[in-house]
């Protein structure tokens, strides 16, 4: 098991992450599969260490996920053929954070699965999906 720092990670649940689960992961980041996902291959980057927010990151944990984000990307292209994708983060709870512990969404997107995809990702602002 994957056990990140004992402050406030306690009840965290990327905290402790059974081996078997994990894709991919280097020194600062790991990959699994969303437990929830979006669509299929919907993958979350979590930082190894239990901090709540990105912007507190060293520049060494911040170069981890982006790694693992390209890689984790490129196998999903394999996988699954991907016509694109969406990457995000919530940061702090009025952004819609509700584990507070750094995670990166991949979520592949195939044509079509969006009433607006040029806007998808402003669809998590309310009324500003169209403009």
């Amino acid at each position: 098991m994957y056990h990140g720092e004992l402050t406030d990670s306690i009840s965290c649940p990327f905290c402790s992450i059974p081996a078997g689960d994990i894709l991919d992961e280097n020194e600062y980041a790991l990959a699994v599969r969303d437990r929830c996902p979006v669509s299929e291959g919907h993958t979350l980057i979590i930082t190894k260490r239990h901090v709540d927010d990105y912007f507190k990151l060293s520049r060494e944990e911040k170069s981890g996920p982006g790694a693992l984000l390209e890689k984790v990307k490129n196998a999903i292209d394999r996988e699954l053929n991907p016509d694109g994708y969406n990457i995000g983060m919530n940061i702090g709870e009025a952004a819609g954070q509700r584990i507070f512990h750094v995670h990166i969404h991949l979520i592949p997107r195939v044509k079509g699965e969006t009433l607006n995809g040029d806007r998808a990702v402003k669809g998590v602002i309310r009324n500003k999906m169209s403009y």
